[in-house]
């Protein structure tokens, strides 16, 4: 594996590389490169395999933190944060990861044709930790050959496909296999993603269902039906998840105490925000941060 990383890395590295996302010759792949502890998430509405490839990242969801080390990857889903925070930098002082985008079509073509026990194995959780771990290994091989193409440039549709076929394989036989699945059989639309989008981004700012359904020409009614079952969560518990998690990631990376970070985030009431902190972790804010202070000292 740390030899295949490395190979990636250098394939990476021969190239100049802009702040940010930097475009190659294989239209599905983009290479991020940052000096600023502030990560955005790539923008996109199509799912993106996520892979670190010098340095190490720490993502803020709604169901945790994530870290991220070299050689790590993720599955984007509708739930994938805007941004995460550098925890480590590379020898050359840098971030740098590699974002391989494909379409849902890619990924429903692929579990197609995959034999019907080996989907049940995925899904019932059937496959050993070490085959999983085996293809995770093998995830990063397949792109590697992805990004080491000839000429950095894939030179047809066809193999285009073929060589995203490879990769998507490896990832539902991985780690991340399962929840892809479940993405897929969710029917995840277009629009709800747009909307989710939205949230994310304004979640500190007040809104309305009914506003959202208009803008999309729904019934509030079918906007909140079509939104929980793609995201699992209606718009307005989507927009508190957010919130909280932002309230989380302040009080523990900024210091700030939990009014302050109450405010920034849009709650008009201490006390709702935290009642919904302790219903949401289980905990109040302050006792919180101190179990995982504690927790990420040892």
């Amino acid at each position: 594996m740390k030899a295949v990383i490395r190979k990636l890395q250098d394939a990476v590295r021969i190239h100049p590389l802009e702040e940010g996302g930097n475009k190659t010759g294989v239209p599905c792949v983009t290479i991020y490169r940052f000096t600023a502890e502030n990560v955005p998430m790539p923008r996109t509405e199509n799912p993106y395999l996520y892979l670190v490839l010098d340095g190490a990242l720490r993502l803020y969801a709604p169901s945790g933190i994530m870290d991220y080390m070299t050689g790590q990857y993720f599955i984007s889903k509708i739930d994938t944060p805007l941004s995460g925070t550098v925890l480590s930098f590379s020898e050359y002082q840098d971030f740098l990861a590699l974002a391989v985008e494909f379409t849902v079509h890619d990924a429903i073509t692929t579990v197609l044709d995959l034999d019907n026990d080996l989907t049940e194995k995925i899904m019932g959780e059937k496959l050993s930790g070490q085959d999983m771990s085996i293809s995770d290994g093998a995830v990063i091989q397949a792109v590697y050959r992805l990004v080491s193409a000839p000429g950095q440039s894939i030179p047809s549709e066809f193999m285009r496909r073929n060589m995203m076929r490879e990769v998507m394989y490896y990832i539902l036989c991985g780690s991340c296999g399962k929840q892809l699945l479940q993405s897929i059989a969710a029917g995840q639309a277009k629009e709800m993603y747009e909307a989710n989008s939205w949230i994310k981004e304004n979640f500190r700012d007040a809104f309305t269902i009914e506003n959202l359904a208009e803008q999309r020409n729904m019934s509030v009614s079918l906007f909140h039906q079509k939104f929980k079952r793609a995201v699992g969560m209606g718009p307005v518990q989507c927009q508190k998840k957010l919130r909280l998690t932002e309230v989380r990631r302040l009080m523990l990376d900024e210091g700030k105490n939990v009014t302050e970070a109450a405010i920034e985030v849009g709650y008009e009431s201490l006390s709702q925000c935290i009642r919904d902190y302790r219903k949401m972790f289980g905990s109040a804010p302050k006792e919180d941060i101190l179990n995982i202070q504690k927790q990420l000292k040892k």
